[in-house]
């Protein structure tokens, strides 16, 4: 998958209106959770994704620890929205990687975070949810 068709099904998922809306979800979403894999495993992760939206992940200070409620709202600070605004983007934005990089690489993200990461992760696989 390309650019500008990363950024178009995003887009269509989350339902925004302009391409630069739709940056801003993916970086944020895909910095904070740069910042709370481990170097490696964020770096892994990148590597199937477009060359201009992994170094959101691989520049990221990575190996960071901070609970689910943290991480939502760093995405919302970085986007500029409301917390709840923020938790649809990154799972939109995170079903999408799921179907871009091997399940296995997917696994060993899911794997690495705590139970309580789980609410991020309930739309993979969901295609009617962006409906």
């Amino acid at each position: 998958m390309d650019y500008s068709q990363f950024i178009g099904q995003t887009q269509h998922r989350l339902k925004l209106d302009t391409q630069g809306k739709t940056v801003r979800a993916i970086r944020a979403t895909l910095t904070t959770l740069g910042e709370r894999l481990q170097e490696g495993e964020a770096k892994d992760l990148a590597g199937p994704l477009p060359m201009e939206i992994d170094w959101y992940l691989e520049r990221a200070e990575s190996g960071q620890r901070f609970h689910f409620d943290e991480f939502v709202d760093r995405v919302a600070e970085r986007e500029g929205i409301e917390r709840q605004d923020a938790l649809f983007h990154a799972k939109g934005v995170l079903s999408l990687v799921a179907e871009v990089v091997p399940e296995g690489e997917y696994q060993q993200v899911r794997q690495q975070l705590p139970d309580e990461y789980d609410p991020l992760f309930e739309l993979v696989g969901n295609e009617e949810a962006f409906d």
